[in-house]
């Protein structure tokens, strides 16, 4: 491979990169508005069933390369933030 192929995919990683933690920003901030609005309305902050929908959703729309598995795999982690980041905002203001 080229050093400029190299260097042009390397580029756009960091453009993807980019874009995945604004993305991921723009999740956290959903998660706090709705932590917010669990704690108003008395709602529990734990869904299983919602979390088994995202999980679904995810698996159903893979196209690869990455494995459903590997796909889950990181959205766990992504999901524990949101979890936790609701949690802190259900019992702020």
């Amino acid at each position: 491979m080229s050093e400029n192929k190299k260097q042009q995919l390397r580029e756009k990683i960091d453009e993807l990169d980019d874009l995945v933690a604004k993305a991921l920003n723009d999740r956290t901030k959903c998660a706090i508005e709705i932590g917010h609005i669990k704690r108003k309305s008395g709602e529990k902050l734990f869904d299983p069933t919602r979390e088994e929908q995202i999980f679904q959703r995810l698996t159903a729309s893979n196209t690869g390369p990455l494995t459903a598995e590997a796909l889950v795999r990181i959205f766990e982690r992504i999901i524990d933030e949101s979890r936790r980041v609701e949690r802190t905002a259900a019992y702020d203001d």
